[in-house]
């Protein structure tokens, strides 16, 4: 298979295509803009459904109507705009109809800026809206990753008939890089007995996240726990980057990881010991091989770009049994590979 050079939101929006979205919504705001755009031109051409709402309000109950029709639908946004959005992926996940939802994550709080962020961590991963909901998150480090990350986005939200969010950043989103696209078939709709698409010769269906009788919608939330019981037993991934022999194990994700990456090869050549483990899903959070991969380390070092939100996460998975150090950034700086050898340096030193 050929490759060809895209823009990390090309190759997103391309990527959607490739998945069969039938339908896809969105409102610009950057540094996700060039989605819409690529969108705007490719989906009506193959005669699938664009539109440019008004709103993130509007682009998520967009998103809503058309996932309870049963087609492949996506939105994406970033940050301030996913902000918005959050009572209707809320609704979304209640009535139990598959959404596609990209974040290219900026700057914040606030407006903050159009640079690469990590600070949306806690609202992707742990819900976001209200409610007893858990989206599955899943967070590239390459544009190739995330070209083969939508396609399993959209595989999953058919699977559990929930949503699923794509993280990634402005870094990502807008840089270059060589991509391999699967073959363009037509959109392949499942089977779905649930779907509202008329009733003609069969009683009627109702989707709704409306339920006034406590009960009722006590069994409701029981079966989305259920749900997600088996998403944490069966979606969880993550790589492992030179940690068999590692002293000091860093664990991050996205661009972050990227620089990590770079960092240990510069390390291991200065003497230290140094490897890499990245969740790939950040919901449901893989705290079991996180856990059995510090084992093998004297000391983990958190590198996020943010004030240390996935942290949380990795002192739930290591339980105090690890020395855990942080190494962050915020508002858009990007660290340099010097930078976070500089805090690995520190980490071992403070043994």
């Amino acid at each position: 298979m050929a490759k060809v050079l895209m823009k990390g939101n090309e190759a997103i929006a391309e990527a959607a295509i490739r998945a069969g979205c039938e339908a896809y919504f969105g409102y610009p705001i950057t540094p996700q803009t060039e989605v819409l755009e690529y969108m705007s031109a490719r989906m009506p051409a193959l005669g699938r459904a664009f539109v440019q709402a008004e709103s993130e309000l509007g682009a998520v109950n967009m998103l809503y109507g058309a996932a309870c029709t049963g087609a492949r639908a996506m939105t994406t946004t970033s940050s301030p705009g996913f902000s918005l959005m959050q009572e209707g992926l809320s609704y979304i996940a209640c009535s139990e109809v598959p959404a596609v939802v990209v974040n290219i994550m900026r700057g914040g709080p606030g407006l903050g800026n159009i640079q690469p962020a990590q600070g949306d961590y806690f609202q992707m991963t742990k819900g976001g809206g209200h409610g007893d909901y858990s989206p599955i998150v899943l967070a590239p480090s390459t544009v190739q990753e995330t070209v083969d990350l939508v396609i399993l986005a959209f595989d999953l939200a058919d699977k559990y008939r929930q949503p699923v969010y794509v993280i990634a950043d402005g870094m990502i989103g807008q840089m270059m890089e060589p991509v391999e696209l699967p073959e363009l078939k037509p959109p392949q709709r499942p089977e779905r007995p649930w779907a509202l698409t008329g009733a003609k010769g069969r009683p009627r269906n109702i989707i709704t996240s409306l339920q006034l009788d406590p009960p009722t919608l006590e069994k409701v939330n029981l079966r989305l726990q259920e749900t997600y019981k088996r998403i944490r037993e069966n979606e969880q991934r993550h790589e492992e980057y030179m940690t068999d022999d590692a002293d000091l194990l860093v664990v991050a994700y996205g661009t972050a990881a990227r620089i990590v990456k770079t960092a240990i090869a510069k390390a291991r050549r200065d003497g230290l010991k140094a490897g890499l483990f990245r969740p790939i899903t950040v919901n449901p959070y893989p705290y079991d091989t996180l856990r059995k991969a510090a084992e093998k380390a004297k000391r983990l070092l958190v590198v996020e770009l943010s004030a240390g939100q996935m942290l949380e996460d990795v002192r739930l998975a290591v339980m105090d049994k690890r020395p855990i150090h942080f190494f962050g950034k915020m508002g858009g700086v990007v660290p340099m590979p010097e930078d976070v050898v500089d805090a690995m340096k520190k980490a071992l030193a403070e043994a």
